[in-house]
This record gives C-alpha cells, structure tokens and sequence, in this order.
C-alpha cells in the first residue's frame, strides 16, 4: 500500500511504553529457541505474551514508510510487547525509504525488519539475497488470518518472505457532507454522475479562496506520483474490467493500448482541466507539488470539495475532524462507470520482511502477524487491514469499518494496486514519473510510450 509520508527520519523507541491488551494465546510459538516463562513468572499483565519468549537486553530495529501519528501509533501497538518481552523495540521512518533500504543493505547495515510498501518492491529487495524466509510461526498466522491471494503478495518465487500488515482500500472520494446538504448535492452512483456534480461545483463555485471542485497533490518525496498511479487503476478497473487489468498488470496490455489511453483521458477530464482543479493550491501543474497529505485539507478551507484518496487518509484530518456521514468530512468509492457493473475496488497492502532470524527478530515478527496485533492497531486510529480475525469494530471510523467490511467481502471484485505489483521499474519508477508528466503537460502519447518503454 502506497502511504508514503513526507517527514524527517522520525525514530520511536518503545520499550517503556506501557499499552493495554494481549496476544492471542493461540500465535504460534515464534521459535525454539527461546525460553518462555511458565505463568508462576510472568510478570502481571503478560500472562499472553509469555509464548513469544524473555528476551532482556535484546533489541530490534522496524524500519519503513510510516511516519507522523502513524509512527506514534505503530509504535503504541507493539509496547506492550516489549515491556513484557523485554526486546527493545525501535521504530525508524523515513520519506526516501525506496533507496535508503537499498543503501543500508548494499552496506551491509540491513534493519531487522523492514514494512516495505510494494510487492514489486519487496521482489527487488528479495533479489539482493538480504531478505530471510519466513519463519514457520509467521507463515501459520498468515495460513489462519489472510487469503492466499495476499499471502502470494509477499512470496516470491515460491519461497514465502513477507506476512501482510496494514491494507487499504483505494478510490474513495472525500468530501464535505454540510457543503452537500447546503448546496443540495446528492453522492454521485456513475462516473457520468460525477463528472456532471464536478461540472455544477464549478459553476457555482465555492467560499474558499481560488475555489475549484478538486484539490489533488502527487508530492511524496522520491514516490512523488503514486497518487495520480491510484486514479488511472481505480478508472481501468471500473471501465474496463478485471481481466483487462490483470492483462495490464502482467504486461499483455500495453500502457499504448486503447483501454489504458481511455483510463488516461478520463482522469485528463479532471486533472488537466483548469476549472476542476486544483483548489485553493494552483492550476494543474500545482498538482505535483503539492503533497497527498495537504491537497485534502483544502475541503476544511471551502477550496475544494472532492479530494480522490484511500481509507488511510482518515490520519491525515487534523485532531478534531470529525469523519462521520453527517460530520466534517465523508466520503464515497469512486462510482462505477456502468451502474449495473457489480463492486470493484483497488487496494494496497504493507508487508513485514526480516533480514536475520535472530529468536528476537523472530518473535516481534510473529506478534505483527498475528490477529491481536491487527486489533490492537487498528483500535488506536487511522489504519485497517484485511486480517481475517479483525472485528470491523475497532476501527476508527464508519469508512474503516466499510473499508474492513469490503476487504472481508466475499463478494467484492477486490485488485491490488497495479503499480506495486508490476515490476519496480515501470510501476515504482516510470509509471509515477510519466503521472508527473501528464499533469504538467506532456501529451499523453509520450507518457504511455515512456511507461511502456520502461518495461524490462
């Protein structure tokens, strides 16, 4: 899942943190090695920890994307296991992740576990030979709590590597319900309905300064452009379907082909148009520089009113926002494009990789598998994920628990993201830039051809 976050390095240590809540008594004992306690000295309140082992002294580095209140939060979510474990657990974030893991691997200074945000990412890094097996404990959790189809997302090859962590799911539209209600503006079921609804907000424009229906922002450091990446797959799988966008996925439909230039000049139909965009931030060329993080907050001023993002932008409201169907903010799933099509929604996910299978490591990577651990976080604000053993409940917000709900569904029509899953060349690198490209004017022939070329 793409939720890169443009910040310092911010580094968290947890080990004193005290936090509330236990594993599962069920996790799998994370490895031989390690010499549990009986329950005559566990210390109170760790009765539930004690299968994951004592480790006393013993340290453990988690490095990824995650930054901020996330940061805050992750690192909330695992200090109880620390305290009772006695590992301590420090969590490092940073916005150029995508080249500084190969540097610290190239150096031979690899953190233990790394959250890695992409499938193809997670290959490139599996490919320096760095990246150990996961252990059997990892994999029982992930046989118990996910899908095969996501526990294919961190193998490689047919050596499993990466259990799934935090997920989202793309495609929803954020807007403000009191500025529907005031303005008599009804959610829109088709993208026609859209396009119609964006064309009245223009026409009667807005109270915040230099106002236009949608504020969109590509900046996120050295990812900047995944974004746009999440508006082109949400349109190819609602207008041309799933088996059209597994062929463009596995590189059988060219990024040149009718159906992904048809994607293209849809969202061209807002992006490139200077009266839909950019809200309160600029004309389209603003888009670049502005990050995912800000361009939404553009709604709070009356600048815009349709921000295009996934679940886990609920974080990003300021304290306070009340993110609620008769609240400050809301938001629908991108409409279908035919109102009789069924559901279909893009997704992301994070996956949990080590680089020794030290007993420490070992442990702190099977407790982030488990469904305690999925509950634990989820019910501290702003992220979900599509562990099986999550209650819908603990999420935040009505838009998590429908976002949990969707990923739970059996009847969903559900495709990760196409650019984390093609190879790092064309969906982390090509197809982000050419994003960039399209908005600040290059014509869309050349963006396609530079994506398609980018092919290895």
């Amino acid at each position: 899942m793409k939720r890169i976050m443009k910040v310092q390095l911010a580094t968290v240590a947890v080990s004193g943190l005290l936090l509330a809540g236990c594993t599962s008594s069920d996790d799998p004992d994370p490895t031989d090695t390690t010499t549990t306690s009986d329950d005559s000295n566990v210390a109170a309140g760790c009765e539930d920890y004690a299968t994951y082992g004592t480790f006393d002294g013993e340290a453990v580095e988690l490095y990824g994307t995650i930054s901020g209140v996330e940061a805050e939060q992750l690192s909330e979510s695992v200090a109880k296991f620390a305290e009772c474990t006695g590992i301590d657990v420090t969590y490092n974030g940073s916005d150029e992740f995508e080249t500084e893991i190969n540097i610290r691997v190239d150096g031979g200074n690899p953190p233990d576990l790394a959250i890695i945000p992409q499938p193809g990412l997670l290959q490139r890094v599996v490919g320096t030979g760095a990246v150990v097996a996961a252990p059997e404990s990892v994999e029982a959790n992930v046989d118990e709590f996910w899908s095969a189809d996501w526990k294919n997302y961190g193998t490689v090859g047919t050596t499993f590597y990466a259990a799934p962590l935090m997920a989202s799911v793309k495609g929803w539209v954020w807007y403000s319900p009191s500025e529907f209600a005031d303005k008599g503006y009804e959610v829109p079921t088709t993208w026609d309905g859209m396009m119609d609804l964006t064309a009245d907000m223009a026409a009667n424009g807005g109270e915040g300064a230099n106002y236009a229906p949608w504020c969109i922002g590509f900046e996120s450091g050295t990812a900047t452009g995944w974004a746009g990446t999440d508006w082109i797959e949400d349109i190819v799988l609602r207008q041309q379907g799933p088996e059209a966008y597994d062929q463009w996925v596995a590189g059988d439909l060219d990024f040149t082909s009718p159906e992904i230039t048809e994607a293209f000049e849809a969202f061209g139909a807002i992006a490139l148009n200077p009266d839909y965009v950019n809200g309160g931030l600029g004309d389209s060329a603003s888009i670049v520089d502005t990050s995912f993080q800000e361009a939404g907050l553009q709604i709070l001023e009356n600048s815009c009113s349709l921000h295009h993002q996934a679940s886990f932008y609920e974080a990003q409201w300021p304290e306070g926002t009340n993110v609620d169907p008769e609240g400050d903010v809301w938001a629908f799933l991108t409409p279908k494009i035919n109102e009789s099509d069924g559901d279909a929604v893009t997704g992301g996910g994070e996956f949990v990789a080590a680089f020794n299978d030290k007993p420490e490591t070992v442990a702190l990577q099977t407790f982030l598998a488990s469904d305690t651990w999925a509950n634990e976080r989820v019910s501290l604000g702003g992220v979900i994920s599509a562990n099986k053993g999550l209650d819908p409940a603990n999420a935040s917000s009505p838009v998590g628990q429908a976002s949990i709900e969707i990923l739970q569904g059996e009847d969903t029509v559900f495709r990760f993201d196409a650019s984390d899953l093609m190879p790092a060349e064309v969906g982390a690198s090509a197809f982000w830039t050419s994003m960039n490209d399209y908005v600040t004017g290059t014509p869309l022939d050349t963006v396609l051809s530079d994506i398609e070329n980018a092919w290895p």
